[in-house]
């Protein structure tokens, strides 16, 4: 089943939209010219992951003795956090940041006439 959840100029860029279709939540995501969709249930204790924090990949800095020396971020490889408890998520693949073999349910994305439809 299609349904078509709005036009793609709809969905702010680098930031997430949560929508009803059915009985399922599902989080919409747009980088530049690319748009995502997940269930938004968290595999961990399922809670709304789609809904947290949009921030940059955190990458660790680690010195020639394995000291940590803080944080820098990677802006090409968004990341969304579960709100419940911090899992963290590839924005491109769903796949959980820490674990890839886990990740969230992806929704499939169809693009025609600059309408974005789910395929449920």
């Amino acid at each position: 089943m299609e349904v078509c959840v709005g036009s793609f100029s709809d969905f702010e860029e680098e930031n997430q939209t949560i929508v009803h279709v059915a009985e399922m939540e599902v989080g919409i995501f747009r980088l530049g010219n690319e748009i995502f969709a997940y269930e938004n249930k968290c595999p961990h204790q399922g809670g709304p992951a789609c809904e947290g924090k949009i921030i940059p990949k955190v990458i660790a800095k680690i010195d020639k003795n394995n000291h940590y020396q803080g944080d820098d971020f990677d802006e090409n490889e968004m990341h969304f956090v579960c709100p419940w408890h911090g899992w963290e998520y590839d924005m491109r693949t769903g796949r959980h940041a820490g674990d890839p073999r886990m990740g969230l349910r992806a929704i499939e994305i169809l693009e025609r006439d600059g309408k974005v439809y789910l395929i449920i």
